[in-house]
């Protein structure tokens, strides 16, 4: 088979692994390690231009790594200014339109500024990079995305073995461009992803990824036994904050609150903040003790108290890690949740009330009377003089 047809099929295979990527960062292990592939190398890495820090971020480090380098590294960044043949091609070449191409940086470049190939700037971090890590040459090509320098593709080669000549960067350019094309794919996709689990007004998570969600937790209840635990929440006045402020007034008394919601879900790990609908949110969280969960939504009761508008929240608590029963499906949690919330709210209440605490009892609209988990034992502080439901 003649090397355009071997080139061919990595070109075809490269689009159609990065098209059945489903998250970016698999897009951008796929892109590393069919450039890498395509190219003989055996490292390769893909890093964005982040233009507010004038730094590339890697991305990703695909084949041989070597000592310290990450598959997905959470902060290996270089600023741009190091790297001239960098500058050149984001504040020069680009600016003048046409199409970039790549280029080669070898181990062995003499240290004297002389260029790795003509019109090149040599670049004196890149070959040291490539010394220190046992590399013999490397290629970089940029990648552009709607019509901006968006980043680069790296693939690199061992020091002893053939160094990248012009038509391998020719290629290099050829698969920069089947990347671009990926990374707007995946870009797509997530964006879609996006509006399907996102409440467009607070920019929370929605019903559905919440449902989503909760099903992953109680697998993980029952696998694990990792404590899952639900907080529904009932923003107070909305109605009359609407009925008297009009309704774009009432969408920002829900965005401040979603923002509170958010503070305060930052100090559960991992736990997830939604919009259910209307006036309903919710806290989602995985791992934390009971105790912990309520703790949280102590706090958040406490600070929509001090929202502008409103008046306060109405919270209802029901954690695996309580005495609640078993616990089979999303629905039973919720429900024990929203019951929970609901007394809340009949009890004018500045607290969370938590289901299976204290003693006090409520009824389950979908268990019929005398059954086991007809009546749960709920906690709530009534404001004095007050009366339950």
């Amino acid at each position: 088979m003649g090397g355009d047809d071997v080139r061919l099929r990595a070109v075809v295979s490269l689009a159609q692994t990065m098209a059945a990527a489903s998250t970016p960062p698999e897009s951008w292990r796929a892109a590393a390690l069919g450039a890498c592939e395509a190219l003989g190398g055996s490292f390769a890495a893909l890093s964005v231009w982040e233009r507010d820090r004038g730094r590339l971020r890697v991305l990703v480090n695909a084949g041989e790594r070597a000592e310290g380098e990450e598959e997905f590294p959470e902060e290996e960044a270089y600023p741009v200014y190091q790297f001239p043949e960098i500058t050149e091609f984001l504040h020069e070449r680009w600016a003048g339109g046409g199409e970039p191409d790549a280029w080669v940086e070898t181990a062995d470049a003499p240290a004297a500024g002389v260029p790795a190939r003509e019109g090149r700037p040599y670049c004196r971090q890149r070959v040291a990079a490539l010394r220190r890590r046992g590399r013999g040459c490397c290629v970089v090509a940029p990648i552009v995305l709607h019509g901006r320098a968006w980043g680069e593709l790296y693939v690199a080669r061992p020091a002893g073995t053939a160094v990248f000549g012009r038509d391998d960067a020719d290629f290099a350019t050829v698969l920069a461009a089947v990347v671009a094309a990926g990374i707007v794919q995946t870009e797509r996709l997530e964006e879609v992803r996006k509006l399907a689990f996102t409440d467009p007004l607070t920019g929370l998570a929605n019903r559905r990824a919440v449902d989503i969600r909760l099903d992953e937790a109680l697998d993980r209840h029952r696998t694990e036994d990792a404590v899952v635990s639900l907080v529904v929440c009932d923003v107070n006045g909305l109605k009359a904050v609407n009925d008297t402020h009009g309704h774009a007034v009432g969408d920002r008394l829900l965005e401040r609150f979603s923002s509170v919601l958010s503070l305060c879900g930052a100090m559960l790990p991992g736990a997830l903040a939604a919009r259910l609908g209307g006036d309903e949110f919710c806290l989602l969280a995985v791992g934390p003790a009971a105790d912990e969960v309520v703790q949280v939504a102590e706090e958040l009761c406490a600070r929509a108290i001090g929202l502008e508008l409103g008046d306060g929240v109405a919270c209802g608590v029901a954690s695996t890690g309580d005495d609640i029963g078993p616990v089979r499906s999303a629905r039973r949690l919720f429900r024990l949740a929203d019951a929970a919330q609901y007394q809340a709210k009949a009890a004018h209440s500045r607290h969370p009330v938590v289901a299976g605490r204290d003693g006090e009892v409520i009824r389950l609209a979908d268990s019929p009377p005398g059954s086991p988990h007809d009546r749960r034992r709920l906690r709530g502080n009534r404001p004095s003089g007050g009366h339950g439901p």
